[in-house]
């Protein structure tokens, strides 16, 4: 790889987990001038996802790069919900819809994400299960 390909992938990985940040911080605006308990408390999950995206992403200590794997699963399983709970109990209106579009886009560059980092969803997969501390079993001596 040279040095400009790798500075090519490294300001796309950095443009990528912008507008994922972006867009999260764009429906956690939207959820929080929606009024009410339920939506503000999803506002304040989406600003918390956001947060760790961004800090997983870019975050240079060991113990933090180790764990980037999960902001992403779980803004991804964050963003699912919402958008079941939307379909289930609505209520259905156009900001609504535009709210669900932002999160599908969400999901999309998740997806795209996880290929660029891990390679595939399996990928992600072994590096969830490598980042996990082994159980204490003792073996004999």
């Amino acid at each position: 790889m040279s040095i400009a390909s790798g500075s090519t992938s490294r300001l796309g990985g950095l443009a990528l987990t912008a507008a994922i940040v972006e867009l999260t911080l764009t429906t956690a605006y939207i959820h929080l001038n929606l009024g009410g308990l339920l939506f503000t408390l999803n506002a304040a999950g989406y600003l918390a996802l956001a947060v760790a995206v961004a800090v997983g992403a870019f975050a240079p200590h060991p113990f933090i790069r180790r764990f980037s794997w999960l902001p992403r699963i779980g803004l991804a399983g964050y963003t699912l919900v919402t958008i079941g709970a939307y379909l289930v109990i609505g209520p259905y209106f156009d900001l609504g819809w535009v709210a669900k579009a932002i999160e599908v886009a969400i999901l999309t560059l998740l997806a795209a994400d996880v290929v660029r980092v891990y390679g595939s969803p399996i990928g992600l997969a072994r590096a969830a299960v490598a980042s996990m501390p082994r159980s204490g079993v003792v073996r004999p001596a």
